[in-house]
């Protein structure tokens, strides 16, 4: 019987330990999406207890908690942070399974030391040591980036964001992490919600353009992406919910006219009005980004907020999404690449679906597009497992049918996509899936045990291949 996360956790034969004791596990980390705060990098922030840290803002652990019938008070609600960290050590052992009992406990044996089981019995044992750690120094926030290997990170950030935290983090010339801003203007695009109007006043504010109609609209984009380009900005992330939409204007006029009505009714247009400002907009971004040598990212596949009574009480991002499916979607996605194409404004872009349904879909379009790229990388790439799906079974799946579909070893590796800074094992365990994943390929005979070879795809996929694609 092996032992709980030990030395070979995950890593089932010898080709896979030595591909990910020599060469995985020494790559430094670039984590291209993720939602951790700026300012609390900028601030080198010092959390006061494991709750701050661990479970605020966690809706991974929310949603784990409130699958074993706590009550909200102890998740979200004015629970004390013991009481919110004992609810969550007393539920780990219904947990096996689950991805975040690994995480989990990689996370206490790599920042804090502990190589125990969290349970309703060692709860306050942990809770102990884990606060006297985080009262350290080297439990700040800064250091704690530079323990997990981070080489560069890139945060979210609205094109009104001033990013001033950036640029302070930026000026601290001991701490050599990159931390670049992401574009995400999901905000802007959802002309169809109430506060529409109150957004573009503040873009127009931040931007200097006053913006009276679609052509001003754009230009004051323009004005922001600059602003963000000059602060290193390499990509950008639109989140698309549960589908892709594809329907073109006729004309300018008509989308000047959408654009004007969205604003003066403060969101109140038509699905189908809505669907054509988003998808004309998608299509100017993709120009922006493809002049910018940006990379756009895309996800969807997902329902937001079914629980109306709870969103309206504590919010979205809480841990109610839903995985949803909705059969237009690759079809509208091909044509939205199609049209970005045959204008020269497809940027470099990867694709996620948070549905593992598309995982077949989204590997066979990509390799439609896949055309004429620069520096030998793809121009369409399918992400990684995102969401509901990074867990040992869907990592697997999707690679596995990636590699079915595509080139395997062009591959982007792992994101966190995660709001805590001590997210990072994740890489560690998408890395040892990998190498287990390789090895099995190779000790079944389906591959040459040409370890030059394999130890070049491996470096490529947990590293060389995100810093080439996104040109960092």
């Amino acid at each position: 019987m092996k032992k709980f996360l030990g030395h070979d956790f995950l890593l089932k034969n010898e080709t896979s330990k030595l591909l990910y004791e020599n060469y995985a596990s020494k790559l430094p980390i670039i984590d291209y999406h993720c939602h951790v705060s700026p300012k609390e990098i900028a601030e080198n922030k010092q959390y006061s207890n494991i709750t701050e840290l661990w479970l605020g803002g966690d809706h991974y652990k929310w949603r784990a908690i409130r699958s074993c019938g706590v009550s909200e008070k102890y998740i979200t609600g004015n629970a004390s942070d013991y009481e919110k960290f004992k609810a969550y050590a007393c539920i780990m052992p219904k947990l096996i399974g689950n991805p975040l009992y690994h995480w989990s406990h990689l996370e206490l044996s790599r920042y804090f030391g502990y190589d125990g089981i969290l349970n309703s019995s060692s709860c306050d044992e942990v809770w102990e040591l884990c606060n006297k750690k985080l009262a350290t120094p080297e439990m700040s926030v800064k250091n704690i980036i530079k323990a997990s290997g981070v080489e560069l990170l890139c945060t979210t950030d609205d094109p009104t964001d001033t990013l001033e935290y950036h640029r302070q983090i930026a000026s601290d010339k001991d701490f050599k992490v990159k931390v670049l801003p992401a574009w995400r203007p999901d905000k802007g695009l959802k002309a169809d919600k109430k506060g529409y109007r109150d957004y573009i006043d503040l873009l127009s504010s931040v931007s200097g353009v006053k913006i009276t109609g679609i052509d001003a609209l754009k230009e004051a984009y323009r004005v922001r992406l600059d602003y963000f380009d000059k602060a290193g900005c390499r990509t950008a992330d639109h989140g698309m919910d549960n589908y892709i939409p594809f329907t073109l204007s006729r004309n300018e006029k008509e989308l000047n006219d959408i654009f004007i009505k969205a604003y003066e009714t403060d969101g109140n247009i038509t699905e189908i009005e809505a669907d054509i400002f988003r998808s004309c907009m998608y299509l100017f971004f993709g120009k922006e980004y493809t002049d910018r040598k940006w990379v756009m990212q895309m996800h969807y596949g997902v329902m937001r907020n079914p629980n109306t009574r709870y969103f309206k009480s504590i919010g979205p991002d809480t841990g109610f999404d839903v995985i949803d499916g909705n059969p237009v979607s690759v079809s509208n996605l091909a044509k939205l690449l199609d049209t970005m194409y045959s204008h020269d404004s497809l940027p470099r872009t990867v694709i996620y679906s948070i549905n593992p349904n598309d995982n077949a879909a989204v590997g066979a379009l990509i390799g439609a597009f896949q055309t004429d790229s620069e520096d030998g990388m793809p121009r369409v790439m399918q992400g990684s497992a995102w969401w509901f799906n990074d867990n040992k079974a869907g990592m697997r799946a999707q690679m596995i049918s990636l590699a079915n579909l595509s080139a395997f070893g062009n591959f982007l590796g792992m994101l966190t996509d995660s709001r805590s800074f001590i997210s990072y094992p994740r890489h560690e365990y998408f890395r040892r899936i990998l190498c287990s994943l390789i090895g099995e390929w190779v000790e079944n005979g389906e591959y040459p045990t040409d370890i030059e070879a394999l130890a070049e795809l491996v470096m490529d996929i947990c590293y060389n291949n995100t810093k080439n694609f996104f040109r960092f």
